[in-house]
């Protein structure tokens, strides 16, 4: 029990290094490494959970997807780049054709999935209604 707490922790803390990397790096997204964080944090330390919920920057993140199962625009846009980028930068030094088939299948497959998630903008973002 005490091992699993730990290697938790660790991978807690090691994805919420990466989605902050992710803030500044535009080829690192941000999203699935915070919500992995949360989840590691929620069966590890219930500290470290609330503190990430409660945070300026994550908690928006990690609410807008328990509560809506979404992601606000800037996140689809942020994401679709990234993935669009890093895949076509790995499909250019790959020097086998079937890799570079086996990555464009995976690129279709992983942006059809995230092109489909719901998009939700915090109401503060919104203009008033008219």
């Amino acid at each position: 029990m005490v091992v699993q707490r730990l290697f938790l922790n660790f991978i807690g803390g090691l994805s919420l290094c990466l989605g902050f990397l992710g803030i500044f790096l535009p080829v690192l997204p941000t999203t699935p490494f915070v919500l992995l964080a949360s989840a590691c944090f929620m069966r590890s330390s219930p500290s470290f959970h609330r503190w990430l919920n409660q945070h300026p920057t994550f908690g928006p993140i990690i609410s807008n997807w328990h509560q809506h199962r979404a992601v606000t625009r800037k996140v689809k846009l942020r994401g679709v780049l990234a993935m669009v980028l890093s895949f076509s930068f790995s499909i250019y030094i790959v020097s086998h054709n079937w890799l570079k088939i086996m990555l464009i299948v995976m690129l279709v497959i992983l942006l059809s999935w995230f092109i489909r998630l719901p998009v939700i903008e915090h109401l503060a973002d919104q203009e008033e209604n008219h």
